[in-house]
């Protein structure tokens, strides 16, 4: 498993916003195993997602998603 160091930078935005919808949508059971992210098309990237949200609750899980998915498109709006 990749250290947790990395956290979410080398998970794709539209990657974490398919996490966020397979959350909203109640297809993510909690504590998050690499099954539940496998089922959801998110297998290529479940160790890097596990690194930072293995043992976060769902609450904890939404508010890092939603965190940053603003912060990405925050900057992408500063560079334009």
């Amino acid at each position: 498993m990749l250290d947790a160091a990395t956290g979410l930078t080398r998970i794709t935005t539209e990657d974490l916003k398919k996490a966020l919808g397979a959350l909203h949508k109640g297809h993510l059971r909690f504590p998050l195993t690499i099954g539940d992210l496998t089922r959801v098309g998110l297998q290529h990237c479940a160790n890097d997602i596990l690194a930072v949200t293995r043992n976060i609750d769902e609450e904890g899980v939404r508010a890092v998603l939603v965190s940053v998915i603003a912060e990405r498109l925050a900057a992408e709006k500063r560079q334009q």
